[in-house]
């Protein structure tokens, strides 16, 4: 039997959480605070811990933080009301075992807990650094939170990763935010688009030259892998690059080390992030990349989905993009168009649209007639094959989208209204009127297994 330490503000909780510890047959030990928390466990062993993450006091990061700095191995899980990238990021480079969203089902608490006291407990866990807030990465799609939880276990890591996904998905933003959050943040970032130097330059590019290598070589140049020692060299679509060179790239990681043009080899300490929208497994079935640096770089792969694969966060997005370009608001009809939309240009497309009605939109309000250039015939068939478009007129298509959405929210959050707002990235009033439209009726919602916390005391 273990023990399990709940830290949480809302006594209510912690009440619901000690009942699916001690369901799954070990003993719950519950502390209000951080403070209190910290106490009980110079003084007690604990093998496990479920700590809140707004707290008065000690915040949740802090306190984890703290646990760190005594011990490498007690697993911990963070729960919130209010995720966000950088506190997914920074608690699981903290070296939390999951980051999980208020309200939570009995069943993946039990999971947890589970896994937690299975965990090998041997190796040490990073300890942390203040949280960067990475931009672009805002979502609240299961997909956009796995994302930033394999962001934050391999920031302080060393291995390669390769960042795949459509173009405009935010690649090199996955990229800097690696780099934010690790421990070379300090140094330097440089990113290098290999489909936008001629070939012929790209080997100069990359690994440098001396003077009079050739003609017109005027000076010695560094290259981009020595100009990132100590931090960061991103190769933003290795899936265009020569052959020829794929093989220097190959000997460059292999050896740590990178020979300019006409010098001699020079040690290189640097991390590689490579990033492509293209299938490299079919360009090495078809001879087009190496086998052995797909496999070289393909030691950790991060995928980004393409938005219309998760429209949750559309919305969110929108909105984060609206107060930097020019503090507007969307209207209701406005907000389903964009989530109707299709967006082939990914992130990167959305951005695009937000700062256009940013300048061209006189009112505070952006309404559906602002977005009207939308037109879902200028969307063109994703690379994954077609898709059957709704049938039906526009404003039926995205009032079944809207019901089917906000059931969807409205299930995963146990009928909490007010995490399901959350989830759809939506005002909790916008919510009431969309439900009342589409006959989304209050009975229909359900009873959370495991409550959630007071949106003010909000973990």
């Amino acid at each position: 039997m273990a023990t399990v330490l709940i830290v949480d503000d809302d006594a209510a909780l912690r009440d619901a959480l000690g009942e699916v510890v001690a369901d799954c047959g070990h003993t719950p030990r519950s502390a209000p605070s951080g403070e209190i928390a910290l106490t009980m466990l110079a003084k007690d062993t604990v093998d496990a811990m479920i700590l809140d993450l707004r707290m008065p006091g000690l915040d949740g990061l802090e306190v984890l933080r703290r646990v760190r700095a005594r011990s490498a191995s007690l697993p911990v899980t963070v729960l919130t009301a209010h995720a966000s990238a950088a506190n997914t990021i920074e608690a699981m480079r903290l070296g939390a075992f999951d980051h999980l969203t208020k309200p939570v089902s009995r069943a993946e608490l039990t999971r947890v807990i589970q896994g937690m006291l299975a965990l090998n407990q041997g190796g040490p866990i990073p300890g942390g650094k203040p949280a960067v807030q990475p931009e672009g990465l805002l979502g609240v799609s299961e997909a956009m939170r796995a994302v930033q939880k394999t962001i934050g276990m391999l920031a302080d890591s060393d291995t390669t990763v390769l960042i795949t996904g459509e173009t405009g998905t935010g690649k090199e933003v996955v990229a800097r935010a690696l780099h934010d959050h690790g421990k070379r943040a300090a140094q330097p970032f440089v990113a290098v688009n290999c489909a936008a130097i001629p070939s012929d330059l790209m080997e100069s590019e990359l690994f440098g030259h001396v003077k009079g290598a050739f003609t017109g070589a005027t000076a010695d140049r560094m290259g981009a892998f020595r100009q990132a020692a100590g931090g960061t060299l991103f190769l933003d679509e290795i899936g265009d690059m020569d052959l020829a060179l794929q093989a220097k790239i190959l000997r460059a990681l292999q050896e740590r080390a990178v020979t300019p043009i006409g010098g001699k080899p020079l040690s290189v300490d640097v991390r590689v992030v490579a990033a492509t929208h293209r299938d490299l497994r079919q360009q090495v079935r078809e001879g087009g990349f190496r086998e052995d640096l797909f496999y070289r770089l393909h030691v950790i792969p991060i995928h980004l989905p393409p938005l219309r694969e998760r429209r949750a966060d559309i919305l969110p997005l929108a909105e984060a993009f609206l107060a930097q370009a020019g503090h507007k608001t969307l209207d209701a009809d406005a907000a389903a168009r964009l989530v109707a939309y299709s967006w082939p240009g990914n992130v990167r497309e959305l951005r695009n649209v937000v700062e256009r009605v940013a300048v061209l939109v006189r009112g505070a309000v952006v309404t559906a007639s602002d977005i009207d250039f939308l037109s879902p015939s200028d969307s063109p068939t994703p690379a994954g094959g077609p898709a059957a478009p709704p049938e039906g007129d526009l404003p039926a298509a995205v009032a079944r989208l809207e019901t089917a959405m906000i059931r969807h929210a409205l299930d995963r959050c146990a009928g909490n209204r007010t995490e399901a707002a959350r989830l759809l990235g939506i005002q909790r009033t916008l919510l009431y009127a969309k439900m009342k439209r589409h006959g989304i009726e209050a009975s229909e919602e359900r009873t959370a297994s495991v409550p959630n916390s007071d949106a003010a005391n909000g973990g």
